[in-house]
């Protein structure tokens, strides 16, 4: 597949998740506004300022700056520049918060459809360069980020769905190809520790760890690994995006348990 094939399919399934997250802002009430979220310290209207801040500096809106104070829950430089549109929005209505979503992701997609991006390693435009992104990684994040932030709000409104779009098979996609780091750098089992994660909906990922603790791909799923993961897309999603821990059973281990235990503690690879 060529970069202008790859970043074609990033563009459509960002796209694709931008409409799905409208819709559902589009349909909150006045009180879900203000629900708490999996993710601390931010409410629905939180998430959805954080993904206004964004998608407007991609489309060429204007830098931000916020004193953002010191709130507990930012703990690191990429949560301080995070928490700015947060707080430059804090007293913006929500109805003028979604309207530059729809406004600015329209702009966006208009600009990569009239001139639509082919060198997956060109430098991300603006402060996604600056931390060293290229346009294949900032193109491959955003249909995450977005996608991930509807979850989010559909947990705290308690009004599930979702999980079966364009946006939920990319990220799920995306996270299930961290198995490897997260067996080999995070759990750190012997060299010659075999694993398979299954997670429904998307191929099942075989690793090994080698000499070198580095968990790498097997070109087939082995019948009796150490361990084997079964479980289904929103479970994973919980676990590889750290938001929540789901029901006791919701996750099937096979082979060694503890190791399976361990796996499933360490799964979370999402800022």
């Amino acid at each position: 597949m060529s970069d202008a094939e790859l970043l074609a399919g990033y563009v459509d399934a960002w796209w694709s998740s931008v409409q799905d997250f409208v819709r559902l802002l589009d349909g909150l009430g006045p009180d879900d506004w203000s629900r708490p979220t999996d993710l601390p310290g931010w409410d629905v209207k939180a998430i959805a300022a954080h993904t206004a801040h964004l998608e407007s500096l991609l489309a060429g809106g204007p830098h931000e700056e916020a004193d953002i104070g010191d709130p507990p829950h930012v703990t690191s430089p990429m949560g301080q520049f995070t928490e700015i549109g947060v707080v430059t929005r804090r007293d913006t209505e929500p109805a003028a918060i979604v309207e530059e979503i729809r406004q600015r992701t329209a702009e966006r997609h208009a600009a990569l459809t009239a001139d639509p991006p082919t060198d997956g390693a060109a430098p991300a435009p603006g402060v996604f360069g600056a931390i060293g992104w290229n346009m294949r990684t900032l193109l491959r994040n955003r249909p995450l980020d977005v996608w991930m932030h509807e979850q989010d709000i559909r947990r705290a409104i308690g009004r599930p769905g979702g999980l079966d779009t364009p946006g939920a098979q990319h990220t799920a996609d995306y996270l299930v190809e961290t198995f490897g780091y997260v067996l080999g750098k995070r759990v750190s089992p012997p060299a010659g520790t075999t694993a398979v994660l299954a997670v429904e909906g998307s191929a099942p990922v075989a690793v090994e760890v080698g000499e070198d603790g580095r968990g790498r791909p097997l070109p087939a799923v082995p019948d009796e690994p150490a361990v084997r993961l079964d479980m289904d897309r929103e479970t994973f999603i919980l676990l590889a995006g750290g938001r929540r821990t789901p029901g006791a059973d919701a996750v099937r281990i096979s082979g060694d348990a503890d190791l399976g235990q361990r796996i499933v503690d360490h799964l979370a690879t999402t800022p």
